[in-house]
């Protein structure tokens, strides 16, 4: 979480032939939606994650949502958080890849305070980042 936030999450990807398979479980968040997004740096060391960059955006698209054709690789999405702040998310993404020019590995996932409307430039008017994680390999 970011400071002053109690967001904690378990993200998941893996590539597929047909897209990355995301898979998040989420908990400490208010209830409702939640922008979930890449950002381009892998740094969570600053109090309010800022220091995570922008969306991570490897084609100069602008931000919509994560069935749009042209966006940000890293437009994700909302999450729905139930009345116990928990929230849980499945996607295949065809936009983002664990290896080459689109690789997210060493970037970061984000959560932020309010939901996406996936037309506001560039971040979908989502509020502040209450949750910070830098995408890695697991075992």
């Amino acid at each position: 979480p970011t400071k002053g936030n109690t967001a904690q999450a378990i993200v998941t990807f893996t590539q597929k032939d047909t897209g990355v398979h995301m898979q998040a479980t989420v908990t400490g968040l208010t209830p409702g939606l939640h922008a979930m997004h890449i950002h381009e740096y892998g740094d969570c060391g600053c109090d309010d994650a800022a220091c995570a960059g922008d969306h991570f955006n490897p084609t100069g698209m602008p931000h919509a949502g994560p069935t749009d054709t042209k966006r940000h690789a890293g437009d994700l999405g909302n999450i729905t958080a139930d009345d116990n702040g928990n929230a849980t998310y499945t996607a295949l993404d065809t936009h983002i890849t664990l290896n080459g020019p689109h690789a997210i590995i060493g970037r970061t996932i984000i959560i932020h305070a309010n939901a996406d409307d996936f037309t506001t430039q560039p971040n979908g008017n989502a509020g502040a980042r209450i949750g910070c994680g830098v995408i890695g390999y697991a075992q």
